[in-house]
């Protein structure tokens, strides 16, 4: 079968934009936020030349750790357009660069040698005030117990230990890569961002602790707006209130923060029931049993 030629659309040809371009040459409006600014390019430009020149034109006021989409205005519609696949630049035309409001949505695909766990603030002082603790504590520690099984770096934080205490004497902290105290909210600390730097090819964070709408929710929007891919593990984080817990849950997930539970990551991380420590993890997870309370799904109500 022989391929389709590519998709091509253009305003019509009167007057305007680019009168006069060189030869060999179309002449573009490239438009961002309230901007718009010809240039002429190469006839047959494609998509990398485009963006090409919209950072030429526009690269101090675009935010590098957004997402874009480069739109085409198309005549026929009286509207902006996603740029077709395999377009090219044939006759004048009319092209803009808009970020996304909501992430692209990933795979959310994990893999021991491209992954790191995030263990928040599972301290003493907020035993008797978070919803759970000791749920999460549970699994937090059935967490940890399967990094070590599958060699996955652990950076665990304590929020002000001074006055909040240390990590929880449940929560085995052997072979963490790194225990920092902190009084910042996010855990994306210099020294951690550091720790990530020297793992190497590190593309997901597996976060977990609390509190869901404070330290793990700063957290996880710091790492997103870095190119991290995140993943908040439902069943190993809590509030001191539910409402919170459940409106932080579902804005991460609406921008693309994957929200998935303990089993869900530990399996995903196996991949094969070959896996050399697949039994290890399958036994890990056996042993937990399944009785816990806390609603993993983004909308409880109840407090």
């Amino acid at each position: 079968m022989a391929a389709a030629e590519p998709a091509v659309l253009a305003l019509p040809n009167s007057g305007g934009v680019g009168a006069g371009a060189p030869s060999g040459t179309v002449p573009v409006l490239f438009c961002f936020s309230v901007f718009a600014r010809p240039l002429s390019v190469p006839h047959g430009a494609g998509y990398e030349l485009l963006i090409q020149k919209f950072l030429s034109l526009y690269g101090d006021q675009i935010d590098m750790h957004r997402k874009f989409v480069v739109q085409l205005f198309a005549e026929e519609w009286g509207q902006y357009v996603d740029l077709p696949k395999g377009f090219a630049v044939s006759e004048r035309c009319k092209v803009r660069l808009v970020p996304l409001q909501i992430q692209l949505t990933t795979l959310g695909n994990l893999t021991p040698s491209s992954t790191v766990f995030f263990c928040c603030d599972m301290q003493e002082r907020f035993r008797p005030a978070i919803k759970y603790f000791g749920d999460i504590i549970s699994v937090g520690q059935r967490l940890l117990q399967g990094a070590r099984i599958l060699g996955i770096p652990v950076i665990v934080t304590e929020q002000y230990p001074k006055g909040l205490g240390s990590t929880v004497q449940e929560i085995d902290l052997t072979g963490v890569k790194l225990v920092l105290p902190k009084t910042k909210f996010s855990m994306v600390l210099p020294e951690v961002e550091a720790a990530l730097a020297e793992i190497p090819g590190v593309r997901s964070v597996v976060l977990f602790g609390v509190e869901t709408h404070v330290c793990i929710q700063q957290t996880a929007l710091e790492l997103v707006g870095r190119g991290v891919e995140v993943h908040i593990v439902a069943d190993a984080t809590s509030s001191r209130s539910m409402m919170d817990r459940m409106f932080a849950l579902e804005r991460l997930a609406r921008t693309g923060i994957i929200v998935t539970t303990s089993e869900a990551v530990l399996l995903q991380l196996v991949a094969d029931k070959d896996h050399p420590k697949f039994k290890e993890i399958q036994n890990l997870i056996k042993d937990s049993g399944s009785c816990y309370p806390l609603p993993s799904q983004c909308c409880p109500l109840t407090e």
